[in-house]
């Protein structure tokens, strides 16, 4: 597509997006949302993006990128409504920082490889912060609030990496999970013993807490996404799951008519249909 073309292509939707936030004769939906009703649905369109990515579907993709992008503009009209910012200042402010970030393609800067330009890029980003008055300097400093809390465990984990504060090697991780897999056993205990007890539910779910944050951290140490590794556990549970209701079907009976048993053999005949 032309540059032209593409400059037509988002001011037809930039004005269809106007066109739907009109308070006279608009869409009643879109006139009412706001930053904080549409934030959700840019979250679950980013997903969907990742989804179809994972699924390798690029007509998918486009038309899930297509969806992005509404949020996109959806934001920058709202904000324009607002006399804060409009979709071109969006446009030039990301291409500004892009141009800002990489000195070593725009500039004179040189980089090595990808490890010393991310070093480089948080450094970069660190610089702005300052730069814009915030005073928290800490290493963990501008990582996102609203982050799914996995990714903004990562986040965490690798910002601590940087200044040392990591384990060396995998095996120190698995004793960890080891360790706080027994602390969540003795809190299941003392729920167990006083189930009204508020404090010891609670002690219980800060020790749930712990164990996923390890195993994040093992991930990081494996080179492992955690959002794609719990993506495809969920595909594998999908997956044989629907396949134990085929199988109970073919069978002439239903999931919710069997005991645990009976469902943990249907559940291992969908494994092994999947291994032959």
């Amino acid at each position: 597509m032309s540059e032209p073309a593409a400059r037509a292509g988002i001011g037809r939707l930039l004005d269809i997006m106007a066109r739907l936030r009109d308070p006279q004769g608009g869409c009643p939906w879109d006139i009412e949302q706001t930053f904080e009703t549409i934030a959700p649905y840019t979250i679950e369109e980013a997903y969907e993006v990742a989804d179809a990515i994972d699924r390798r579907d690029l007509p998918a993709l486009m038309d899930e990128l297509g969806d992005l992008l509404l949020q996109v503009v959806f934001h920058a009209r709202m904000a324009e409504e607002q006399g804060a910012f409009a979709f071109d200042d969006v446009v030039d402010a990301i291409a500004d920082k892009m141009l800002r970030r990489h000195p070593h393609v725009f500039g004179d800067g040189k980089v090595e490889d990808s490890q010393t330009q991310t070093l480089a890029w948080e450094a970069l980003k660190r610089q702005e912060r300052e730069a814009a008055g915030e005073r928290d300097t800490s290493a963990l400093a501008g990582i996102a609030r609203g982050l799914p809390e996995w990714q903004r465990a990562t986040k965490l984990q690798k910002r601590a990496a940087r200044v040392g504060f990591d384990w060396p090697a995998v095996e120190p991780v698995l004793d960890k999970l080891h360790e706080e897999i027994d602390e969540v056993r003795v809190e299941f205990a003392a729920l167990a013993a006083d189930p009204q007890d508020p404090a010891a539910r609670e002690r219980l779910e800060d020790e749930i807490g712990d164990v996923l944050f390890v195993c994040t951290n093992l991930a990081r140490h494996a080179g492992v996404d955690v959002g794609s590794a719990l993506r495809r556990a969920n595909l594998k549970f999908e997956r044989r799951f629907r396949a134990m209701e085929a199988l109970a079907q073919a069978d002439g009976t239903s999931l919710d008519a069997l005991p645990l048993a009976a469902q943990d053999g249907y559940w291992n005949r969908a494994k092994a249909a999947e291994r032959s």
